[in-house]
Formats: C-alpha cells, sequence, structure tokens
C-alpha cells in the first residue's frame, strides 16, 4: 500500500475513534464454509453514554449480534450531552442509515432530530430508555416499573422487623437522571410498594432525590446532605442503579452504616454484584444485555426491511402510545448470584470470587 494512503488511513480512525463513534466495515467475505449471509442494511446506534458498565456491555454485545447477523452499525457514544447526540444523530441521517436504534441522553429533547428522520424515511426504535414528545416506530426495553417493584420490595422485607416492633422507619429515595424517563418509571414502581406503607405511618422519605447525569457523586452528596443534618439517621435506601447505590454506600460508610443500612440497586454491575457478596449493598436487578442487544439488532433489522413486528403491549411516552417489547428482568441478592448472573453466563465464578 501508498504509504501515504496508509497514513490517512490510520489518521481517519485516529479521529473517529477520538469523537467516541465507531464505524463498522463489512468484513471481508469468509471461505464459503463459513460466510455469514451478508445484509446491504446500516443501523445507526445512537448511544448518549457509555458511564456505566451495563452501557458498555449493551455496545458490546449490540455489535457482536450485527456481526452474527452480517449487518452493518455505526455507533456513536454522546458522552451525556444532548446537543453532540442530537448532532450526530444528523450525521447518520445525512449519512443514509437504513434505521435508527437510539438511547437518548435526554428523553424529550430529540422531536425535531427524529422528525427529520421519518422525512428521510429512516424508521426510529428506542432503545431501553423511552424517547418521549416523539413519533416513534418502536419501544425496546425491560419492565421498568417492575424494576422499581424489586427494589422497594426487597427493601422493606429488609426492614420489615422494624416496622412489626412499631418503629417508623427513616427510607431515602436516591433517584436516576430526570432526563432519563427511565428513572420516573422506577420511581413509580418503587413508589407503587412504599406509599401503602407510607399511608399507614409505617415509612417516611426522608431523602427523595434524582442524581443528575447518573452520577455516584451526585447521589453521594444527595445522601450525605440529609445525614449531616441528621446524625446518620436512616434505615434503608432505595438506590436506582448500581452507580446510584455505590455513591449512597459511599455516604454510608462516613457514618459506619455500609453493611448496616439495606440499599437496592440495579444493572448487576460486577462491582455491585462484589459489594452484595461484601455485604455493603443488598441487592441489583439483573437485567440480560445480551437478549436486549439481540433484540434490538433483530428489531431493527426487520424495521430496516419493513416487516412486521408484533409488539406485546404499549407504552405513552407523552405523544403517542408507542409499540414496545419489554422484556423481563431478575432481582439478585446474596442467594441466587450462583443462578442468574453466573447461569447466564454474564460472569463467571473467577470475576466474581
Amino acid at each position: 500500500m501508498n504509504k501515504k494512503i496508509l497514513i490517512g488511513a490510520v489518521a481517519i480512525l485516529v479521529v473517529a475513534a477520538a469523537a467516541g463513534g465507531w464505524f463498522f466495515m463489512k468484513p471481508k467475505p469468509a471461505p464459503v464454509a463459513q460466510q455469514v449471509p451478508q445484509r446491504d442494511i446500516l443501523i445507526g446506534f445512537s448511544m448518549g453514554t457509555l458511564q456505566e458498565e451495563r452501557w458498555q456491555r449493551d455496545r458490546d454485545e449490540f455489535l457482536k449480534k450485527a456481526d452474527e447477523l452480517g449487518v452493518v452499525v455505526d455507533l456513536q457514544a454522546a458522552n451525556n450531552n444532548v446537543e453532540t447526540q442530537i448532532s450526530q444523530i444528523e450525521g447518520m441521517i445525512f449519512k443514509g442509515v437504513d434505521v435508527l436504534v437510539i438511547a437518548p441522553h435526554d428523553a424529550d429533547k430529540l422531536t425535531a432530530v427524529i422528525d427529520k428522520a421519518h422525512q428521510a424515511g429512516i424508521k426510529v426504535m428506542s432503545y431501553d430508555r423511552l424517547i418521549t414528545k416523539a413519533d416513534i416506530d418502536l419501544y425496546l426495553s425491560f419492565d421498568n416499573v417492575k424494576v422499581g417493584e424489586y427494589q422497594a420490595t426487597y427493601i422493606l422485607q429488609a426492614v420489615a422487623a422494624k416496622i412489626a416492633a412499631g418503629q417508623k422507619v427513616k427510607i431515602a429515595y436516591i433517584g436516576g437522571a430526570k432526563t432519563d424517563n427511565n428513572a420516573f418509571l422506577f420511581k413509580k414502581g418503587a413508589f407503587n410498594i412504599l406509599q401503602p406503607a407510607i399511608d399507614k405511618g409505617q415509612v417516611e422519605i426522608v431523602v427523595d432525590k434524582f442524581s443528575d447525569n447518573w452520577d455516584p457523586q451526585n447521589a453521594y452528596k444527595n445522601l450525605k446532605a440529609y445525614l449531616d443534618k441528621n446524625d446518620g439517621l436512616i434505615d434503608a435506601v432505595v438506590a436506582a442503579n448500581d452507580g446510584t447505590a455505590f455513591g449512597s454506600i459511599s455516604a454510608l460508610k462516613e457514618y459506619g452504616l455500609d453493611g448496616k443500612v439495606p440499599v437496592s440497586g440495579q444493572d448487576a454491575e460486577l462491582s455491585a454484584i462484589k459489594r452484595i457478596i461484601a455485604g455493603t449493598q443488598s441487592m441489583t436487578v439483573y437485567k440480560p444485555i445480551s437478549k436486549l442487544a439481540a433484540a434490538g439488532v433483530e428489531l431493527a433489522i426487520k424495521l430496516a426491511e419493513g416487516a412486521p413486528i408484533n409488539s406485546v403491549s404499549t407504552v405513552n411516552n407523552v405523544k403517542m402510545d408507542v409499540p414496545s417489547i419489554l422484556l423481563e428482568s431478575i432481582a439478585v441478592t446474596k442467594d441466587n448470584i450462583d443462578q442468574t448472573v453466573m447461569t447466564d453466563g454474564y460472569y463467571s465464578s473467577k470475576d466474581i470470587y
């Protein structure tokens, strides 16, 4: 290869990587016996963030499935910046993707760019996080209200003895980012369970805060502000995900309460599984990302090809009732780690122990 051409190609790859985007070209044809059937489909996958471990897993599993099915993916992450995400989506539209899969950073700020996509004849799937106030062709996620119910159910069980003894328990709700519609669904689910106990005077919600950008540091600040003013008087924490759980546990630790106050979580991050084993986090909610990502690729192909999709429900996003496919999640505690995340191959025994 001409040396100047080689240097130019490397420079282009470096610039693309620095911009937070990956463009995967179709590989050279494999020998006939091993060749994957290639589809002339380009999927644009716009991710709001790769901050959490789980989103990195989404990326990897999505690309793995796309490779298995012989489709090309233009994947870009917006680093929790809505303007960046809009710009990246506009670039995908200009590039001529056949379908857009979007995990939004800010759920209600994408209406205009989605309208542009539809004007270009591109269908849009909302991935895991619901896009609000826009016309969406399909929503794929987990039952996020159920996730919140799992969290609060476990926490109430953990403080049941105190309630039975006539104590009014103090519970902090440490939520996610207001820009993520899922944060409201998790909270709705949690309060579906907590509200009856609140109404009976058994539970007092002493903190009810969202955490900007799902940042553990913001979760830490929100809980610590309460603990500092109330001499560490807390009985339990419903944290919306494993990152906010970590931030909450960090605040509890300063009062010697880590491992003594039950804390929920979500995403089954490896660090959270290890905290559960250590006893500082009580539970997490496992959402099989490999199933979500595989379904995402398969459904994106159907949307691109105009094939029918039989959705099992609808979810209202303020603008419309969006055809939706919601997968099941699983509550994970110290008692069932081996039967859940290990049995599924999500983590190995070596990873965890």
